[in-house]
C-alpha cells in the first residue's frame, strides 16, 4: 500500500483526519506499507497518537520540487493507493505503478471546483471514492457528474478516544464561540452574519457575547464590522489559540456557532460536541450530517439574521432544553464520532465499499 498525504506545518482538519487514517491503514497492513506527504509532521500532531512507521516508510518532501524528485526516485512496489486530498492526484503518474488499486478520499471544497486537466486526467484512474459527507458527495457530482458511476462510500470523520474529563458547566456571561481560521479564502463560515445578528440577540439576552477566535487576514475586515455596529463590548476576538486554550473556551462558553455556507464535514463540531456543546450549523451544508438538528444542536438559514438570532438565543438560555441538548450532543459524539470508529468506517469502505454506510 502506498498513501499519499497533504501534510502542512501548522495540523488542519486534513491532515489531523489524515493521521488517524494512517494509523487504521498502517495496522491493518502490519506497517508493510508506505507513506509520502510534502512535509514533516510532529510525531503526535493534534490527534494526541503517534503516526505508525518506521522511518524507511516515511518519506517528506519539503518541497514540490523535492516531492516530484522523491516520487521518481523512489523504489515504490503497491497494489493500493490511497490519496488523501484531490490535488495529489498528480503524482500517480511519477510513481509507475501499473496495475494498481487506486483511493480517493475527498474532504469538501477542494473537490468543489474544476480541477485541471492533469488532475481530471488522474481522477479517471480511481476505483474508489469516499468522502467525508453524503454532502461532499453530491456536491463533487455536481461539477464532475461523470464519476457517478465510480464506486462510492460516504465515511465519516472522528476524532479522540471518548469524552474529555473535568468540569463542562458553561459560565456567565452567556457566550457562543465561533471557532476558525479567519481567512478571506474562507469568509464563507458565518462570521458576518453572526456579527450582523448579534443585535437581535441582544435585545433579548443583554450580556449575551460572541467569542470569535482563530486569526488570519480576515480578521481586521471583521473588527471594523464590529466597532461599526457598536458590538465591541459584546464581540470578542481571542486570536489565534492553542488546542489547551481552544478547550478552555469551549468549556466556558454555552453552544460553538459555526453557520458556514460550505462545511464539507467540521471536525470542529464534533470537538464541542465532545465537550457536550450543542452547535449551530447552517442549512446550506455537511454541519446538519454531523449535528443532525434538532438533536444535537440546531440549524438555520445564515442569510437570515432573525432565524440566527432565534437559535442563539435558544442555545444560550439556561433552560432545560440547554441541558437535553448538551447531553445529546455528548451521546452523538461517543455513539459515533470517535476516532476508532471512524477507523473502522474507513477499513470497512477500503475492504468492501458495498457495505459501508458512512
Amino acid at each position: 500500500m502506498l498513501a499519499l498525504f497533504p501534510c502542512l506545518q501548522t495540523t488542519g482538519g486534513v491532515q489531523q483526519s489524515g493521521i488517524i487514517a494512517w494509523n487504521a491503514l498502517a495496522r491493518q497492513e502490519c506497517l508493510a506499507a508506505s507513506y509520502f506527504s510534502y512535509c514533516r509532521w510532529p510525531s503526535t500532531a493534534h490527534t494526541g497518537e503517534p503516526i505508525l512507521g518506521s522511518q524507511d516508510r516515511l518519506v517528506h518532501a519539503t518541497s514540490k520540487a523535492a516531492t516530484v524528485r522523491a516520487a521518481l526516485t523512489g523504489r515504490w512496489r503497491a497494489t493500493d493507493i490511497i490519496v488523501w486530498h484531490v490535488s495529489l492526484l498528480k503524482l500517480l503518474p511519477l510513481f509507475r505503478l501499473h496495475p494498481v488499486r487506486i483511493t480517493l478520499f475527498l474532504h469538501g471544497v477542494e473537490a468543489w471546483q474544476r480541477l485541471d486537466y492533469i488532475t481530471r486526467a488522474a481522477l479517471r484512474r480511481v476505483n474508489l471514492i469516499l468522502t467525508n459527507s453524503d454532502y461532499t458527495w453530491h456536491r463533487f457530482l455536481t461539477l464532475h457528474p461523470e464519476q457517478a458511476d465510480t464506486p462510492h462510500a460516504t465515511v465519516h470523520l472522528g476524532l479522540g478516544d471518548g469524552p474529555l474529563p473535568g468540569e463542562t458547566k458553561p459560565q456567565a456571561p452567556p457566550s457562543a464561540l465561533m471557532l476558525s481560521r479567519l481567512s478571506r479564502g474562507e469568509d464563507y463560515k458565518g462570521h458576518r452574519e453572526m456579527i450582523a445578528a448579534w443585535p437581535l440577540v441582544l435585545e433579548r439576552i443583554p450580556t449575551a457575547e460572541l467569542w470569535i477566535a482563530g486569526d488570519g487576514d480576515l480578521r481586521h475586515e471583521l473588527e471594523r464590522l464590529t466597532r461599526a455596529r457598536g458590538l465591541e463590548q459584546y464581540v470578542r476576538f481571542w486570536g489565534y489559540v492553542a488546542e489547551e486554550q481552544k478547550e478552555a473556551l469551549l468549556r466556558r462558553s454555552r453552544c460553538l456557532a459555526l453557520p458556514s455556507r460550505g462545511e464539507g464535514f467540521g471536525l470542529v463540531y464534533l470537538e464541542a460536541m465532545r465537550l457536550g456543546r450543542p452547535c449551530l450549523v447552517s442549512t446550506l451544508d455537511a454541519g446538519r450530517e454531523v449535528v443532525n438538528p434538532p438533536h444535537a444542536g440546531l440549524s438555520a438559514h445564515p442569510g437570515d439574521p432573525v432565524a440566527l438570532a432565534d437559535a442563539i438565543c435558544r442555545l444560550l438560555s439556561a433552560e432545560p432544553e440547554w441541558q437535553s441538548w448538551s447531553q445529546a450532543a455528548r451521546q452523538r459524539y461517543e455513539s459515533h464520532f470517535t476516532a476508532s470508529q471512524f477507523q473502522q468506517r474507513l477499513l470497512r469502505a477500503w475492504n468492501d465499499p458495498a457495505s459501508s454506510s458512512g
